[in-house]
């Protein structure tokens, strides 16, 4: 279902947007598409962000546990 809406937008941006799409009425698919994948961007950002916290708060656990699986190795150098 679609809902019509009023947006206002600089004449500069309209320019551009007109530059990429074939005709003004196309405009409405243009910024539908665009702001789903500002979204997606959004999305991605708080996901990302979200693991980095969780890696930050883990890291020393992990670091031991990288450091004892490391140290069950054999010298190969020797």
């Amino acid at each position: 279902m679609k809902t019509k809406t009023s947006v206002s937008l600089s004449d500069d941006l309209l320019k551009l947007i007109d530059g990429v799409v074939e005709g003004a009425n196309r405009r409405s698919a243009f910024i539908e598409e665009a702001a789903k994948a500002y979204l997606e961007v959004l999305k991605r950002h708080k996901r990302d962000h979200k693991d980095l916290q969780t890696i930050n708060r883990l890291s020393e656990k992990l670091n031991r546990e990288a450091q004892e699986v490391l140290s069950f190795q054999k010298d190969i150098q020797g």
